[in-house]
């Protein structure tokens, strides 16, 4: 583990407006420092909450050394457990996801039920306290339809980022939905670089042929300022508004998080190769062309609210060079596959970008590994979302250097 003082001394080298230097990107000890200081302290989306329907119906996912799992109780609250039994710690559940009545660990059949409680542990003798032994908990909130967790002991706040993401993403029925389809791909890339590349659209017109057809390269629409900037964007933004659409630019006082309503190309309503719907308008939506609500949420994840689908994504980190991407593709929970919806149409644009996505992340990562690699200079037209990004990231590394190494990092 890189010590404080080495950390602040690298911390205090970045330049404003540049990409960081190469250890950030390449360093098994820093990215073990992203972990403790921000994927361990923050809180991490984690799954679509209608991806957990009914009771009994968990999910799993993989934090760094934490393995964690979310199920939806018998009362209809989706809570987040550690997944390891208090008995001698094995993994409970090792699917993606599943339904179950019970949490039994399938090594000596504990069995807990879906709100944590142990309910049954096999000739544990007369003294046994099976409520000493329930599931550890770990934090759960919900926003904007969207299950977040944070295995901190105390979190960070959470309500204001609930506040406006359940009052932008209101009007998509978040409720009403189904997951019709997710994937999951490994990227040979920090997982900064994977939000990087993400947070500006420099790249777009050379490398997303089916994505540029409906998502505008416009940096005053992608960036990191109002998309009041764009006449287009502000000519769409008072539309939406005006028809009861939350859509006017909305950004976190420490820039962790932002939501703005933003235009397709021309007359596209939806990311499809023809523009057009992928599946029915979701009941409660004004208008097809009501084009993209965007919410970013650092550390790892951007989402797409649309008029006839939501998209999500997630990041996850694997090590100082690799990262797992989850996306999600969800429509009305009455929509039939292959009646109402083309499964291959609703998700061929975003599925060839993600890979078009990956390949440009990891050739960034292959280049970055080169000795030669030097930090380049951000362009401020296009670029000022990866710099907003980079500046959230290294305030808050620099927040968690403490004692000496702080004060060399304030110098």
């Amino acid at each position: 583990m890189i010590d404080q003082r080495q950390l602040a001394q690298l911390l205090r080298t970045q330049q404003q407006g540049r990409s960081l230097s190469r250890p950030f990107y390449t360093d098994a000890a820093l990215f073990q420092a992203d972990l403790e200081t921000v994927w361990y302290r923050e809180w991490i989306f984690a799954a679509p909450a209608v991806e957990m329907p009914k009771p009994g119906a968990y999910v799993t996912m993989q934090l760094g050394t934490y393995p964690i799992l979310i199920v939806r109780g018998g009362d209809g609250q989706i809570r987040a457990f550690h997944n390891s039994c208090r008995h001698r710690g094995s993994r409970i559940c090792s699917k993606p996801s599943g339904q179950a009545a019970k949490l039994v660990c399938p090594y000596h059949q504990w069995t807990y039920e879906t709100d944590g409680r142990l309910l049954w542990a096999r000739d544990m003798g007369p003294d046994f306290d099976t409520a000493a032994h329930g599931l550890k908990p770990v934090h759960c909130a919900v926003a904007a339809g969207m299950v977040f967790v944070c295995v901190a002991d105390e979190p960070p706040d959470f309500a204001k980022v609930q506040a406006a993401a359940d009052g932008y993403a209101a009007p998509h029925r978040l409720d009403d939905l189904k997951v019709a389809h997710r994937t999951t791909i490994i990227e040979n890339g920090n997982w900064k670089l994977v939000m990087e590349n993400n947070r500006e659209c420099y790249h777009c017109a050379g490398s997303h042929p089916a994505l540029c057809r409906t998502f505008s390269d416009d940096p005053y629409l992608v960036g990191s300022d109002d998309s009041l900037g764009s006449p287009a964007g502000a000519a769409h933004v008072a539309r939406c508004e005006a028809a009861g659409l939350p859509s006017r630019f909305l950004i976190d006082d420490d820039e962790q998080w932002r939501l703005v309503r933003i235009p397709f190309v021309g007359d596209g309503v939806s990311y499809t190769m023809d523009g057009k719907a992928a599946a029915p308008l979701i009941p409660g939506m004004p208008f097809a062309n009501a084009g993209s609500l965007l919410f970013f949420y650092y550390p790892n994840t951007w989402n797409h609210f649309l008029s006839d689908s939501v998209l999500h994504f997630r990041i996850l980190p694997l090590s100082a060079t690799t990262s797992e991407v989850t996306s999600y593709w969800l429509v009305h929970k009455d929509a039939v596959e292959g009646r109402d919806y083309d499964l291959n149409r609703l998700t061929e644009v975003w599925i060839a970008t993600n890979d078009e996505d990956r390949r440009v992340v990891e050739e960034n990562q292959l280049g970055i590994n080169s000795p030669a690699y030097e930090p380049g200079p951000y362009s401020r037209a296009h670029e000022s979302g990866v710099s907003q990004f980079i500046d959230w990231y290294l305030r808050k590394m620099t927040r968690s250097v403490s004692g000496e190494g702080a004060k060399i990092a304030a110098e």
